[in-house]
């Protein structure tokens, strides 16, 4: 189809579906091909460049003065048919064009429009961009034309594939689909985008893919078989196909064949609007689709335009215009016949008159409510035309090349109007803004489609949302999720996901060999956590907190020490307490019958004494209970240690009185008495004690006992517990204890056998056995044992040891004064009253 003009356009368009061989046919011109199969859309997008260069020559602001003309070729969606009008476009005469020139035929064109298909864009903008010849595709998609280096003047009006999968990515994260099916077509489409899609969803970890497959070409079912086998299998529930109608035509035969239903189908623009898929056999599967869509436009007049087509004698004449025939003959399935050229077959049809009205019949040529090619094609006429007319504004002396020159339209050289058309910027009469961007790429608006299968059993694509990807801000994805349709019982999303997300308290573990979205859920260990779904990793608690048991979120560990409201520390508490009674019972026994020769035998004062002392050591354990504060661990020790080495010297020094005393009935040593007296004694309690406050004293000034958290010995407690502080300290008080203990030991086994009948040095020495042995075993059991249980063993050892002393010095004694006061006499304490058995 020609068209003369100033400046001609070139068009290429698929105008029929197959090509067969020449040399299978016998024609006049054996050189040219054969093209069949008529597309009709393809017809109406060559027609709505014809329309655009129409309506640019009746636009007195767009390129005033200069009219536009076209040459559109037919590929036939043959390779080699688009590359023979490519070079028959660009070869023009061999030398400049000159608009004042008068000359036979037409003009070279300046810019092509073409092609629908990515491999064949590729191979013809390889060529014409060896000379800079803009070309501006409507329908090639592949992201490898974005490389300015290999094709440096190719532009386009469709976004690019690497668009296109950033415009799925963001429905699939939509939904949270993570485990996807992909198709592709065996060609650079998909080849190209199977590689933009699986680097993009890497780079996202929005979801991986259970398979890739690339479609045959050829209608191999064997292949097909395969293919649909490997969807059946697959726990995906949804399908991403980036493939042609003609594609996936061949796979729903199988699939419909195969009953494989329950499938989410994604689609690609290549075949998301395909009315032939649109059938009641394929619509059970193919219901509920959501698919990216090229941006749809409105182009008034067009309509009328399309009706002005009809055929006339030079139309039948004219080899030039033929496709006008095809068309008719298509729409009409009619059949012009030739005066003086009919043959047997020809009667088979009705015969074209030229005659029908194109307006009263329903054809898809006609519906123009869902212009995307079209609208595509009649940008790119604009964008060129918009590109010339800013070289004829061009003001001499400020032009953009060497020497501030303009180019004109006479001898314009292709590669100023690449310049030019890189710089374009306009808003169609439709409202969408039209420019290119460094890679020669449009503006990335999408419309997301959605295959509705309605009640009455008609089908419909609706439009439910958008895509708009802009250079100034992150993709944006506008969805009407309340208007789709899912063909599902449940009319909700499918969920495809290869695992299940890992829930809080656990995190995600990759299965051997498989790909990264399958995984298991393994529970974190104690002490860690994870507070978000899917965690590739457990984090651990801090210090002082341990994790919960859902394992979702840190708390503080619990606090463990002897406490006063457990069983342990009231049992210890009530022994505690019941030996502190014990010794004011006792007390108060001694004080009531204290002129009696039990109590005032062995000075009376010594044993008050150790009666408070021993109060005190019972009293004294109390601080070992309770929550440990710096106070009560600098308390507990110097009591405890005070309390005692009162309580022992006192035994000592009255072991030491008895030993003199039985010393002093000898003949010869009553003189040894007067350092024994009451003054002496008590000077000698006082001395050793005031020893125990220095090294108590010296040790809490030096290396004081402080509280201190212990969080290593358990892992989900914190032992609360008095440090010593100073070893060396502690033991010190330790031997001193023992070191009078002993003493006193040693002093009453020596006494253990004098005369007396009621001898005290025997029970001295049970007593000071009792606590000697109690203390030795408590010296390993404090070692090993832990926190609470370290204080609760120095408690034993206190309170066992009080009431070792308590009953073994005062048992004895008690038992006399209470139930067998007739022994409550100095004879019979001297051994006078009853004979000895």
């Amino acid at each position: 189809m020609h068209k003369y003009g100033d400046v001609i356009l070139g068009g290429i368009f698929s105008l029929n579906f197959y090509t067969a061989s020449p040399e299978l046919y016998f024609t006049s011109e054996p050189n040219d091909p054969i093209c069949f199969g008529f597309d009709p859309v393809g017809f109406r997008q060559a027609q709505t460049m014809a329309f655009a260069v129409d309506e640019i020559n009746r636009n007195s602001k767009l390129l005033p003065n200069i009219t536009l003309g076209y040459s559109l070729y037919d590929s036939c969606g043959n390779l080699w048919n688009s590359l023979r009008a490519a070079l028959s476009m660009t070869s023009g005469r061999g030398e400049p064009f000159q608009l004042n020139e008068s000359c036979y035929g037409y003009p070279p064109v300046i810019g092509i429009v073409g092609d629908s298909s990515s491999t064949r864009t590729i191979a013809i903008s390889s060529i014409v961009s060896l000379y800079r010849v803009p070309m501006v595709s409507y329908f090639a998609t592949c992201s490898c034309l974005s490389n300015r280096r290999l094709f440096p003047s190719f532009f386009r009006t469709i976004p690019s594939d690497a668009f296109q999968v950033r415009a799925m990515l963001q429905i699939l994260r939509r939904f949270n689909w993570t485990w996807l099916g992909l198709l592709i077509s065996d060609d650079d489409y998909g080849l190209h985008i199977a590689r933009s899609f699986q680097s993009d969803l890497a780079q996202s970890g929005g979801g991986c893919l259970a398979y890739l497959e690339a479609l045959p070409k050829s209608n191999d079912v064997d292949e097909l078989q395969r293919i649909v086998g490997i969807m059946k299998k697959s726990t995906s529930r949804v399908v991403i196909v980036f493939a042609y109608q003609s594609n996936m035509l061949k796979l729903m035969e199988e699939v419909v064949r195969q009953n494989v239903t329950g499938l989410q189908w994604m689609a690609s623009e290549a075949w998301t609007t395909a009315i032939v898929l649109q059938t009641p056999s394929y619509m059970p599967f193919l219901a509920g689709t959501l698919g990216i869509a090229i941006r749809r436009g409105e182009i008034p007049g067009l309509r009328e335009f399309l009706l002005r087509i009809r055929p006339d004698n030079d139309t039948l004449r004219s080899k030039d215009n033929n496709l006008v025939k095809q068309f008719w003959e298509h729409i009409f399935q009619c059949k012009f016949v030739t005066p003086g050229m009919e043959f047997e077959g020809q009667t088979q049809k009705k015969h074209c008159t030229g005659n029908e009205i194109l307006r009263n019949i329903k054809t898809e040529f006609l519906d123009l409510s869902n212009l995307r090619p079209e609208y595509n094609v009649y940008k790119a006429v604009y964008a060129l035309a918009h590109a010339l007319h800013d070289i004829l504004q061009c003001v001499p002396g400020s032009g953009p090349f060497k020497g501030q020159n303009c180019a004109s339209l006479q001898g314009l050289d292709p590669w100023q109007l690449v310049y030019y058309l890189q710089r374009v910027n306009f808003t169609t009469d439709f409202g969408d803004q039209v420019s290119f961007d460094e890679s020669g790429d449009a503006l990335p608006i999408y419309d997301v489609m959605n295959w509705m299968w309605l009640s009455d059993g008609s089908t419909e694509v609706k439009n439910v949302g958008e895509v708009n990807e802009l250079a100034s801000k992150i993709g944006n994805l506008i969805l009407e999720e309340d208007q789709i349709f899912w063909n599902f019982e449940s009319k909700k999303p499918p969920r495809s996901v290869c695992s299940e997300s890992c829930p809080p308290g656990t995190r995600m573990a990759r299965k051997k060999g498989e790909p990264v979205c399958c995984f298991d859920c393994i529970p974190c260990s104690e002490g860690q956590i994870s507070n978000k779904t899917d965690s590739t990793e457990c984090t651990s608690c801090p210090e002082e907190f341990w994790s919960n048991p859902q394992r979702d979120h840190c708390v503080p560990k619990s606090m463990e020490f002897l406490s006063y409201m457990e069983p342990l520390g009231i049992s210890l508490t009530t022994a505690s307490l019941s030996g502190a009674l014990l010794c004011t019972i006792v007390f108060g026994i001694f004080t009531y019958h204290r002129t009696t020769p039990v109590v005032r035998a062995n000075n009376s004062e010594l044993s008050f004494l150790i009666l408070l002392s021993l109060k005190l050591c019972f009293l004294c354990s109390l601080l070992f209970i309770g929550h440990p504060r710096l106070s009560t661990c600098q308390l507990r020790q110097a009591a405890f240690g005070i309390s005692f080495v009162l309580c022992v010297s006192c035994i000592l020094v009255k072991t030491m009185v008895v030993l003199a005393v039985f010393k002093a009935s000898k003949p010869g040593v009553g003189r040894s008495l007067k350092w024994f007296g009451v003054m002496q004694q008590r000077g000698t309690v006082v001395f050793l004690t005031l020893i125990q406050a220095a090294i108590c004293t010296t040790w809490l000034m030096s290396s004081s006992p402080a509280p201190r958290k212990n969080t290593q010995y358990h892992k989900d407690k914190i032992l609360v517990e008095c440090a010593v502080g100073s070893t060396v300290g502690f033991g010190v008080l330790l031997g001193y204890i023992g070191l009078l203990a002993i003493l006193s030991f040693l002093l009453a086994f020596l006494a253990r056998n004098l005369p007396d009948n009621f001898n005290e040095a025997k029970f001295i020495t049970f007593s000071m056995l009792v606590f000697c042995a109690v203390w030795i075993a408590f010296i390993p059991a404090y070692i090993n044992s832990p926190g609470k249980y370290a204080d609760a063993v120095e408690v034993f050892a206190i309170l066992a040891s009080s009431f070792g002393l308590l009953l073994a010095l005062f048992g004895p004694k008690c038992y006399i004064i209470i139930l067998k006061p007739e022994k409550n006499t100095k004879k019979a304490l001297m051994g006078r009253g009853t004979p000895r058995s």
